[in-house]
């Protein structure tokens, strides 16, 4: 029996309630100590491979946010027991691969791309049908990249919405065809999805990335005792091959705290005077600190403090202190490892001296909103110098930022956080029009910034 709905409700700003606006205001330094929540791409995983595996899955540090939520509802929907013991602490009892069952009724992923392009490979090897949807954001989003390469081992598209986009119906069936496929954009997404399903094909399913992208479904899948390996590919790629039809078994799973989140307090810290924080317990995979790399040659200061390994991720606390910052150029293939921080790295190289350009970012075309255009209207609500070329993003910054708004967020978590921490260190805050989709990431987030010393009214 799955009691998936005994978690906390979901934020009552969540998707389809009335935009809620925000300002981020002239904050006094900060200072404090503070864990964000779990990493959300470890707790997707989390739910879904202990869904795929026999026995009980216990998971700690799950991000209890809007997104991740979603994703255990969709568990339960397809016959695995899901349950919330405690703050953060669930219980998965799996089905194995390839037993889920036909959901009742769609399966609603609210504002996570993550969480059904990952579903979409985990249903691929059951012979069952299922529904995708999402909220307005979502059905926007390209689902393509995903469908091709499932369609190329078997599973049937049964229905779409224009343009192969949200809601649509997938088939799934026992015989998928392992195959070798190369990613044709860096995807983590996609990748996974592939991988997910190769777990119910017979045979090795290969997947080649020529840029290498967050790794934690390989790491989890061995975790789980798939076999697996990982060859380097070129410059800066990655073969990974899977043997399919392992017989998954239930593993813990502690998920660190999300970088991508700790993203928002580490560059208030940088850019608001007199600020010295210490965030903790942050996962330090060398896939997931791009931002931290570009922010230290930018000048910021950054000291890593007892960096450690746990659950097969090295995590560490970092010390964060008001720096004065300078531009760089920041190279295209750092981009999958701080995909979901250009926005915030935006913010940053506003208050930069000199120009900072950010190579190689079309896939911020394709997230929550087009991100690129949305940061650049930020910026300009703001009265950032910048512009865009190609796919670059390069942003003229200056110590002393006038701020404004209000930013249009689009129903993008990430938007409205930056734009917020971007009011704290400029002279007259910025507003933003809607923070309620902060929720699918970062439930906590105003509190947390709050206790820090951030003013946001």
């Amino acid at each position: 029996m799955s009691q998936v709905e005994s978690s906390p409700s979901l934020s009552a700003h969540g998707h389809g309630s009335d935009p809620k606006p925000a300002t981020g205001l002239p904050s006094p330094g900060l200072s404090g100590k503070v864990r964000v929540p779990g990493d959300k791409s470890v707790s997707h995983r989390a739910l879904i491979f202990g869904a795929l595996a026999r026995g009980e899955t216990r998971i700690t540090g799950l991000l209890e946010g809007e997104d991740v939520l979603n994703t255990a509802k969709a568990c339960a929907a397809l016959g695995a027991t899901v349950e919330r013991t405690g703050p953060g602490q669930w219980r998965v009892e799996g089905v194995g691969v390839g037993n889920f069952k036909a959901p009742a009724a769609p399966l609603d992923f609210g504002n996570s791309g993550t969480g059904v392009r990952l579903m979409m490979g985990a249903v691929a090897g059951n012979p069952i049908q299922a529904t995708f949807d999402g909220d307005a954001s979502l059905r926007k989003r390209p689902m393509k990249r995903v469908l091709d390469p499932l369609a190329a081992m078997g599973v049937k598209l049964v229905e779409e919405a224009e343009g192969g986009r949200l809601p649509m119906r997938l088939e799934g069936v026992t015989d998928l065809k392992a195959f070798t496929y190369e990613t044709p954009v860096p995807s983590a997404q996609v990748k996974s999805a592939v991988l997910l399903a190769g777990l119910a094909a017979s045979g090795e399913t290969v997947v080649v990335e020529r840029e290498a992208t967050r790794d934690h479904t390989e790491r989890m899948l061995a975790h789980f005792g798939a076999d697996v390996s990982v060859e380097p590919h070129g410059a800066h790629g990655r073969r990974i091959t899977l043997k399919g039809r392992p017989e998954l078994k239930a593993a813990p799973v502690d998920v660190p705290s999300d970088p991508s989140s700790a993203a928002f307090p580490l560059v208030a810290a940088v850019i608001v005077p007199g600020s010295d924080i210490v965030i903790t317990d942050v996962m330090m995979n060398p896939l997931r600190t791009g931002l931290i790399t570009t922010l230290k040659e930018m000048g910021a200061s950054i000291e890593t403090l007892a960096e450690r390994t746990e659950g097969g991720e090295t995590v560490a606390d970092l010390r964060v202190r008001y720096s004065k910052l300078k531009g760089v150029a920041v190279p295209p293939e750092r981009a999958p490892a701080m995909i979901d921080e250009y926005p915030i790295l935006a913010v940053a190289a506003a208050f930069a001296e000199g120009e900072t350009r950010m190579q190689g970012l079309a896939e911020l075309r394709v997230k929550e909103s087009d991100r690129l255009a949305a940061v650049a209207d930020g910026l300009a609500a703001c009265g950032v110098t910048h512009r865009i070329e190609g796919d670059d993003l390069i942003v003229t910054g200056a110590p002393d930022v006038e701020g404004g708004g209000p930013v249009a967020t689009h129903m993008d978590h990430r938007i409205a956080m930056s734009f917020l921490v971007l009011g704290l260190a400029s002279r007259a805050g910025v507003k933003v029009d809607d923070v309620s989709f902060i929720a699918t990431s970062f439930p906590t987030f105003m509190p947390m910034m709050a206790g820090l010393g951030a003013i946001i009214a």
